[in-house]
C-alpha cells in the first residue's frame, strides 16, 4: 500500500503556528519524510470504500465519501445547514460505473480536478474520440468518482488513496483534518503523483459547489486588474453582474433582463491574498490557500475562479463553483506535487448586507491570522 507522505506530513503539521504560518511551513514538513502517525489503525486495502466518513468535533462537521473518490459532501457548524451544494445523485447513483466513456454525474459537493481543462482528454488513449475532439467535458471519471481506499482513519483525521487514472495519468492522495486546537477549522490536502513513464503537466484544482445565493468575496487589486469576466450569454442567459469595492470582488445575484432566463458565466481572478470568503445559511467561511504568482498559474485559468449558473426558477439546478488552482507543474515519472486548502467557519447572525459582512469578515480574518 503506497504511503502518501506529502498528505501525511500535512496532517502531522499539528498546531504549529497560525493558519497563515502553517501554509508557509509545509515545505519543511514535506521534506522531513515523517512516517504516518494518524489516529486509528490502517484499514484493509481490499475493504470496500465506505459511502461516508464523518469527522466531527464540537466546532465543525466534515463528511467525506471515499466511495465517490474522496468527495466532500458536508461542511458546516454542528447543527447548521450544509455549506456545500450536494446533488441527488449521491443517493440515486451511489455506485457509478467508471469507464473511458464516463459521463459527468452531478454529485456536486467538493471535489478535486486537474487542470488545465483544455487538456482533460488530449493526452490519453482510452477514448480516442474525446482525444480527437480535444473534449473539455466531462471531467476525468477516475478522478471524479472512482472509489478511494481508506488508508488511515481516526476521529478527526482521514487519509485516502485515489484510483490511478489512465485519462489524466496521475493518482491523487487525500488528507482531511479537524485540528482540535483550531476551532471551526478543516484542512484539506491533496498529493498528485505522475503514474506514467513520461512527464505530465498538470495542476491540482479544488472545486467547491455552493448554493448560488452564497455571497462570495475575493480580494483583488484596488484598480480591479487581475480579473477577467466571461459571460455565457447563449441559451437566453444574461451577463454576469459584478461588484468591485474596497479591494473585494463579488457577484451580484440580480434578476435577468426581460425575456432572459438567468445569469451564467465564469470569472478568472488573480487574487491579492490567499483566500476567498462566503456567507450563507447563518455562517461565514474562509477558504485559505497559498497565493501564487500569476506566472505559476496556467494562462487558461485563474488561481481563483467563480462559476455561476443561476436561474430564478426554483426547479432549475442552479449552482456556484468556488475554484482554486495550485501551480501548473511538469512532473517526471513517479514525481509528486501537493496543495492544500484550509476552511475556517464561523456563525454569522448579522444582516445580509455587504457592509456588515465585510466588517465581520475583516475581524474573522484577523482572528484567524490570515492576511
Amino acid at each position: 500500500m503506497r504511503r502518501w507522505t506529502a498528505v501525511a506530513a500535512f496532517l502531522l503539521a499539528g498546531s504549529a503556528g497560525g493558519t497563515g504560518g502553517r501554509l508557509l511551513k509545509l515545505t519543511a514538513c514535506l521534506l522531513a519524510g515523517v512516517a504516518l502517525a494518524m489516529a486509528g489503525a490502517a484499514l484493509a486495502a481490499d475493504a470496500p470504500a465506505p459511502a461516508r466518513v464523518r469527522l466531527e468535533n464540537p466546532s465543525l462537521v466534515l463528511e467525506v465519501s471515499p466511495r465517490l473518490g474522496g468527495r466532500v459532501l458536508h461542511i458546516g457548524l454542528p447543527g447548521a445547514p450544509n455549506l456545500l451544494l450536494v446533488g441527488g445523485a449521491v443517493d440515486s447513483r451511489p455506485d457509478p460505473r467508471v469507464g473511458a466513456d464516463g459521463e459527468n454525474i452531478p454529485y456536486m459537493g467538493h471535489e478535486v480536478w486537474v487542470g488545465p481543462q483544455a487538456g482533460w482528454w488530449k493526452f490519453q488513449t482510452v477514448n480516442p474520440a474525446r482525444r480527437k475532439a480535444a473534449a473539455e467535458w466531462p471531467p476525468d471519471p477516475w478522478l471524479a468518482y472512482a472509489p478511494a481506499k481508506v488508508q488511515e482513519q481516526g476521529a478527526d483525521r482521514l487519509l485516502l488513496e485515489g484510483t490511478a487514472s489512465p485519462v489524466s495519468g496521475v493518482q491523487l492522495g487525500y488528507g482531511f483534518e479537524l485540528p482540535p486546537d483550531r476551532p471551526g477549522t478543516a484542512g484539506l490536502s491533496v498529493e498528485m503523483r505522475n503514474i506514467r513513464r513520461e512527464p505530465v503537466a498538470r495542476d491540482i484544482w479544488f472545486n467547491s459547489r455552493v448554493p448560488p445565493q452564497t455571497r462570495v468575496y475575493v480580494p483583488v487589486a484596488a484598480d480591479g486588474s487581475g480579473v477577467r469576466v466571461r459571460s455565457d450569454t447563449e441559451d437566453g442567459y444574461d451577463s454576469l453582474v459584478t461588484r468591485h469595492e474596497d479591494g473585494l470582488f463579488s457577484l451580484e445575484l440580480l434578476p435577468p433582463g426581460e425575456g432572459l432566463v438567468g445569469r451564467r458565466g465564469k470569472v478568472f481572478i488573480q487574487p491579492e491574498a490567499g483566500w476567498l470568503a462566503g456567507f450563507h445559511a447563518g455562517q461565514a467561511f474562509v477558504i485559505h490557500f497559498e497565493r501564487q504568482p500569476v506566472e505559476r498559474i496556467h494562462p487558461d485559468q485563474g488561481q481563483v475562479e467563480l462559476y455561476l449558473d443561476w436561474r430564478p426558477d426554483a426547479t432549475y439546478p442552479s449552482l456556484m463553483e468556488l475554484e482554486v488552482h495550485a501551480p501548473y507543474v511538469t512532473l517526471a515519472p513517479g514525481e509528486s506535487t501537493s496543495a492544500r486548502e484550509w476552511w475556517v467557519v464561523r456563525r454569522y447572525d448579522g444582516p445580509d448586507r455587504r457592509d456588515a459582512q465585510v466588517a465581520f469578515l475583516r475581524r474573522m480574518l484577523d482572528e484567524a491570522g490570515i492576511e
